[in-house]
C-alpha cells in the first residue's frame, strides 16, 4: 500500500500521545476504556486498542515516545501499527510534525516487494490526515515504492534495457520525452559509459537514457548512477562484496523517484534526468586496469581500478548535463564504501560548494525524515586524483578520503552549481517505515529544498 484508505465515517480514531500526555489522555477516557488501557505510558510505538461496550474497538492510543527515543528511531511510533486491529484509522492529536511522521512512516512501512512472491498487506489502513500535506505524503510514498521496486529487482530481471524501459514508462505516464543513446552513438558520444559497459551484450549492452519534462522555469538536471550489476570488472569483487551489487543502480532509482515527484507536483521548472545504464561485466571486451580512456569532456582518465566504474559513467553524463549550464545539477550514486565508513548506512553524505543550498538540503532532510550530512569538496586533495600519466585517476591509492576524492573527480565534469549525494540505497535490517531491502535516500530532502534552491 502506498496510498491512503478512502475517507470513511467508520474510520476509528488513533490518538497520538507523548509520555507527558499519557496521564491526561487516560483520564479523558470513559471508565471502561481507561481501565483497559491502564499502564499505557506513551512509550515509542506502544499501542493499545480501546474496546466499546460490544467488545469491538472504538479507537486506539499510539505512543510517540520521549524525545530521546524518537531521536534514536526514525518513524519509531509506526511499529505500534502492527498491533492495531484490522480496519481503517484516522490520526488525531499530536503536533503537525507528529502527524506527518506517523502518516509518512505508516505508508512507507506498508511497502511490500511482491514481484516474485505474494505478500500479505497490513490489515490496519490509514485514512489521509486533514490538510494539504496528505497529497504530498501519498506522492512521496509512491515515489519511494518505485525506487525500492527497482533496487529490489535482481539483475537477471533488471538490466540496462529494463532500467531504460522503466524510465520510459514513467516518462510516458507523466508527459516527458525520453531518448536513448546506445551502440555506435554511445561509443562516439559517451566513451566512458561505453567502455565500462561494453563487455555486456544484447539487452545488457550499455546505454544513456535522457528524459526531459517542462518548458519554462529554471533548469534542474538529475544524474543517477545506473550500474545494474557490478562484478567489479577485471578487478573482480569477492563473492561477499558482490552479493548486494544489484543495488548499484540505486542512484538511478532514487533520481527517477525524485523526477517522478517533480513531475507529479507540477513544479515550474525544466527537468532533465540522465541515467547511464550499464553492467560492469567480465569478458574479452572488458576495460582493463591501466587503460587510459578519453571522456566526453576531453579529459583523459587512467583506470587504476575497474571497480571504480561508477564515477566513469557519471563523468560522461555530467559532462552532457553541463553543456546546457543547468541552474542546479545533482547526482545520486551508490558510489563509495568510504562514505559508509564515514557516516554509516542511514545517512546520505552530500557535497556542494553552495552554502545556501547545503543549508536548504539539511532543513529539507530534517523536515521530511530523510537525513543527510555535508562532507567537503576539500581542494587540497585534488592532487590525489591527478596521476601524471593522464588528466585524472579513477582510483587513487592510499586508502584515505575515498568519498571526497570520488566527489572531486565528479566535480571536474560538472557545471558550477553542483550537488552530489553518495547514497547507500539499502536497508540491511528492517526498521519502522524501512523494510529490509532497497531504499531511497536524499530525494525527499532535495524535493523540500528545491523551492528555495531554484527560487520557485
Amino acid at each position: 500500500m502506498t496510498a491512503f484508505a478512502p475517507l470513511s465515517p467508520a474510520a476509528l480514531p488513533l490518538r497520538l500521545v507523548a509520555p507527558e500526555e499519557a496521564e491526561a489522555a487516560l483520564a479523558a477516557l470513559p471508565a471502561r476504556e481507561a481501565a483497559w488501557a491502564r499502564g499505557f505510558a506513551g512509550a515509542l510505538g506502544e499501542a493499545v486498542a480501546l474496546p466499546g461496550e460490544d467488545g469491538r474497538p472504538t479507537g486506539a492510543l499510539l505512543g510517540l515516545g520521549s524525545s530521546r527515543e524518537r531521536a534514536r528511531t526514525r518513524f519509531g511510533a509506526v511499529k505500534g501499527v502492527a498491533r492495531l486491529p484490522p480496519g481503517d484509522w484516522r490520526i488525531e492529536g499530536g503536533t503537525d510534525r507528529d502527524r506527518r511522521e506517523v502518516a509518512l512512516g505508516w505508508l512507507l512501512e506498508a511497502y511490500r516487494f511482491d514481484r516474485f512472491r505474494a505478500n500479505g498487506a497490513p490489515k490496519a489502513r490509514l485514512v489521509a490526515p486533514p490538510g494539504p500535506e496528505a497529497a504530498r505524503l501519498a506522492r512521496l510514498a509512491g515515489a519511494e515504492a518505485l525506487t525500492r521496486d527497482l533496487i529490489n529487482r535482481p539483475a537477471n530481471d533488471l538490466g540496462p534495457a529494463e532500467l531504460a524501459q522503466a524510465i520510459a514508462e514513467e516518462g510516458a505516464r507523466l508527459g516527458a520525452a525520453v531518448a536513448v543513446a546506445e551502440g555506435a552513438a554511445l561509443a562516439e558520444g559517451f566513451p566512458l559509459v561505453h567502455a565500462v559497459g561494453r563487455a555486456a551484450e544484447g539487452p545488457r549492452a550499455p546505454r544513456l537514457v535522457d528524459l526531459r519534462w517542462g518548458e519554462r522555469g529554471p533548469r534542474l538536471t538529475l544524474v543517477g548512477k545506473g550500474v545494474c550489476f557490478d562484478t567489479g570488472g577485471l578487478d573482480i569483487k569477492p563473492s561477499a562484496s558482490m552479493a548486494l551489487m544489484k543495488k548499484d543502480m540505486g542512484g538511478a532509482a532514487t533520481a527517477l523517484g525524485l523526477a517522478r515527484l517533480v513531475m507529479e507536483e507540477g513544479l515550474p521548472l525544466r527537468l532533465r534526468l540522465l541515467v547511464p545504464a550499464v553492467e560492469n561485466a567480465v569478458g574479452s571486451r572488458a576495460f582493463r586496469p591501466g587503460d587510459i580512456l578519453r571522456s566526453r569532456k576531453g579529459l583523459s582518465v587512467e583506470v587504476n581500478n575497474t571497480d571504480a566504474e561508477g564515477r566513469l559513467i557519471l563523468a560522461d553524463a555530467l559532462a552532457l548535463a553541463s553543456e546546457e549550464s543547468p541552474d542546479l545539477l545533482v547526482s545520486f550514486a551508490t558510489l563509495t564504501g568510504a562514505a559508509r565508513v564515514a557516516v554509516g548506512p542511514d545517512l546520505a553524505p552530500f557535497f556542494t560548494d553552495d552554502d545556501a543550498l547545503a543549508l536548504a538540503l539539511q532543513r529539507g532532510g530534517a523536515a521530511w525524515f530523510d537525513p543527510v550530512w555535508r562532507l567537503p569538496f576539500h581542494d587540497p586533495y585534488e592532487s590525489l586524483i591527478e596521476p601524471g600519466i593522464a588528466d585524472l585517476d579513477n582510483a587513487p591509492g592510499g586508502g584515505m578520503a575515498g568519498a571526497i576524492t570520488a566527489a572531486l573527480f565528479l566535480r571536474r565534469f560538472a557545471s558550477p552549481r553542483y550537488l552530489h549525494l553518495d547514497i547507500y540505497g539499502w536497508q540491511g535490517t528492517a526498521a519502522p517505515g524501512r523494510p529490509k531491502g532497497g531504499a531511497g535516500q536524499g530525494a525527499r530532502a532535495l524535493l523540500a529544498a528545491l523551492p528555495e534552491a531554484l527560487g520557485l
